[in-house]
């Protein structure tokens, strides 16, 4: 849907663009070459270099993104439904390349595996949102509470047919949700693909699927995003402790420090395939193999 939609808000040669410099950022220089073989848009162009700026930004350090970001993108003629899919593009792509990466190493192919140090980040430590409401200064397990930078679309500006797909995800009074569907078809299809990552049947329990994501958030800085995770990996896991003592790694410090042996070795590799460029190598798979998973 990210590659096939016709959008003046987001053209497709520009798409290209993004796909093959984020690709390039995750050294998935095949993922590169690929998106590069469609034909790119003038990455100098008024409207691609603040994009290609905030690509960067999201891909590396996305907790320093700021309003302010945001600002320069309108500013270059960026509409909402064009800034939620230029953010969705760059989230696709980071995790296409972990995928292709994953996979190659599970086949015992040749990996590129960076250096990157495999340590908690650093987070928003500002105690108001933008609107001058309290925000979260810690990572935590309560329910919490996000406002957007963005306007969110409102419930009654969809369609019959639109809010019906909102109400099919339970996304109807979100927020956040109604935000990403100013791009509904790629938030569509979005959807499908977490709830195929986080509750298909065998492979991994979904306690450490969700434990798995609960670092890629403290790798990211994302106190949200982590305590939606970390409070379903303790729910499922029944284990509390655990997971706190995961939250409260501190910026700089190892993740699986005081987890057990099966824990250390999850906690491992989702941090190595978490931070950019990734870091996973066959030491992470063996360490996986020796606590029984295939």
């Amino acid at each position: 849907m990210l590659f096939s939609q016709q959008d003046a808000d987001f053209p497709l040669d520009e798409r290209f663009a993004v796909a093959a410099k984020v690709a390039k950022l995750h050294q998935a220089d095949a993922l590169a070459a690929h998106y590069a073989g469609f034909g790119l848009a003038d990455p100098t162009t008024d409207r691609l270099v603040p994009a290609l700026a905030f690509a960067r930004l999201l891909t590396f350090t996305p907790v320093e993104a700021t309003p302010g970001a945001l600002h320069t993108l309108t500013g270059a003629g960026w509409s909402l439904r064009g800034i939620v899919t230029l953010a969705q593009l760059v989230a696709f792509v980071s995790f296409q390349s972990r995928l292709l990466l994953g996979l190659r190493a599970l086949n015992h192919k040749p990996i590129v595996s960076a250096d990157t140090p495999l340590v908690a980040g650093y987070w928003h430590t500002t105690p108001h949102t933008q609107s001058g409401k309290a925000a979260p200064v810690r990572f935590t397990r309560d329910e919490l509470h996000w406002e957007p930078w963005l306007a969110d679309k409102p419930l009654a500006e969809f369609s019959a047919e639109e809010q019906a797909i909102l109400a099919k995800y339970g996304h109807s009074d979100s927020p956040y949700f109604r935000l990403l569907a100013r791009n509904q078809p790629v938030l569509e299809q979005r959807t499908l693909t977490d709830k195929g990552i986080f509750y298909t049947p065998g492979g991994l329990p979904r306690a450490e699927r969700e434990l798995a994501a609960t670092v890629t958030s403290k790798i990211n800085g994302c106190i949200y995003c982590a305590s939606v995770h970390a409070r379903k990996a303790a729910q499922l896991a029944k284990d509390e402790t655990a997971v706190d003592t995961l939250l409260a790694v501190t910026p700089g410090e190892n993740l699986s420090d005081g987890q057990s042996p099966r824990w250390q070795a999850e906690i491992d590799a989702a941090a190595a395939l978490s931070v950019t460029p990734p870091g996973l190598n066959a030491r992470h798979l063996a360490a996986l193999d020796e606590q029984g998973l295939d």
